[in-house]
């Protein structure tokens, strides 16, 4: 027997999105059906509604929830368990079967996901992107650890890697971008920068632990990031003075922070050591041109970064610990509660840039 749902579906066709009461299928060997508390309101979710696609897309992809149902080979979750859903598989190093995609029967076809799906009252999903937590995991602002907190801390310990004393700048601080300030502080950068075109954001980020912040609205970023940021006895092989950040994160993705963050960071030692690292998180929608001969004279390094190079299974406990232990205050950095009936609403908001941290879907 199904479970009923409601389910936000993006039509094949450019329109609204809209809401569709369905009944899930039961799962399949490796899948669970999650009745969700709440999910998290994504951007990369608005370039999804953006292009151009072949079949409806159902939405979503970080939640908080409990297991109604198990698959008959299901091993790591059992029926009233509380989940992180996500859209990373768990433990992929140590699973080598491929996860089930969700999909969906809609009234206009066969609706597809990008792995999952968590715009909706309850989702079906493979295990392996199921995370098991404590039975007391708070059960709203929990719900973006799965992208947001997972995709910008991660950034920082994970995929770069930073380290006690070494300098960080953060282009863009919403719920990534915020996450990674969180990340930065948990491992002792100083300084930690944070750069947006929002004074209110950027007095917001240092409530997560920024130490600077910098309008890219008012005067050259990148001067400004080179001013803060000395290092004492160094030159180039230019023979001129190192400035600049040790690592440069993107967390927008669009061109113009695309091409600042490497020259926001600090070239080379020369004969001692390479130079910064940028860093690009947030989802790129075009193109991009370098400076090449600024990553090679700087010894620079720029790399990618999805989905914080996570292991899930390894790395939430270690975000709820920080939630538990008042390091990451995931109450503030959720700034903006919706119903599902008000998710056009929500994206609305989200793209006119009205949500300064990170916004929340709750459900009965």
């Amino acid at each position: 027997m199904g479970t009923q749902a409601r389910v936000v579906v993006l039509p094949q066709q450019p329109g609204p999105l809209r809401i569709e009461e369905l009944d899930l299928p039961d799962p399949g060997p490796t899948q669970v059906v999650v009745k969700q508390y709440a999910s998290g309101i994504c951007h990369s979710q608005l370039h999804q509604m953006h292009r151009e696609r072949t079949t409806p897309v159902i939405l979503g992809h970080e939640s908080t929830g409990v297991v109604l149902k198990v698959g008959a080979e299901v091993t790591h979750v059992t029926e009233g368990d509380t989940v992180l859903v996500t859209w990373v598989p768990r433990d992929a190093a140590n699973t080598p079967q491929e996860p089930v995609r969700s999909v969906l029967e809609v009234s206009d076809g066969t609706a597809q996901s990008e792995n999952v799906f968590t715009w909706a009252d309850h989702t079906l999903a493979d295990q392996q992107y199921v995370v098991k937590v404590a039975p007391d995991t708070q059960r709203d602002v929990t719900a973006i650890i799965g992208c947001a907190v997972m995709t910008g801390a991660g950034a920082v310990i994970n995929t770069a890697g930073v380290k006690s004393g070494q300098s960080v700048v953060i282009f863009g601080v919403g719920g990534v971008g915020l996450s990674a300030v969180v990340g930065a502080r948990m491992v002792g950068a100083d300084p930690i920068i944070a750069v947006d075109v929002n004074d209110a954001k950027l007095e917001f980020a240092k409530r997560f632990g920024a130490t600077h912040g910098i309008n890219a609205t008012e005067g050259d970023p990148i001067a400004a990031i080179h001013a803060l940021t000395p290092h004492e006895n160094q030159r180039t092989i230019m023979s001129t003075p190192v400035t600049g950040a040790d690592f440069a994160f993107d967390c927008i993705g669009i061109r113009q922070t695309m091409e600042q963050i490497v020259p926001a960071c600090r070239a080379g030692h020369f004969g001692a050591c390479s130079g910064g690292t940028a860093v690009l998180v947030g989802v790129p929608n075009t193109p991009v041109e370098l400076n090449a001969i600024d990553l090679l004279i700087g010894e620079k390094q720029f790399i990618g970064s999805i989905g914080g190079s996570c292991a899930p299974d390894r790395d939430f406990p270690t975000f709820l610990d920080w939630h538990a232990n008042g390091d990451l205050d995931l109450d503030a950095m959720v700034t903006a509660r919706y119903s599902l009936d008000e998710i056009n609403e929500a994206t609305r908001a989200l793209e006119q840039g009205e949500i300064s941290g990170r916004a929340i879907l709750e459900f009965d």
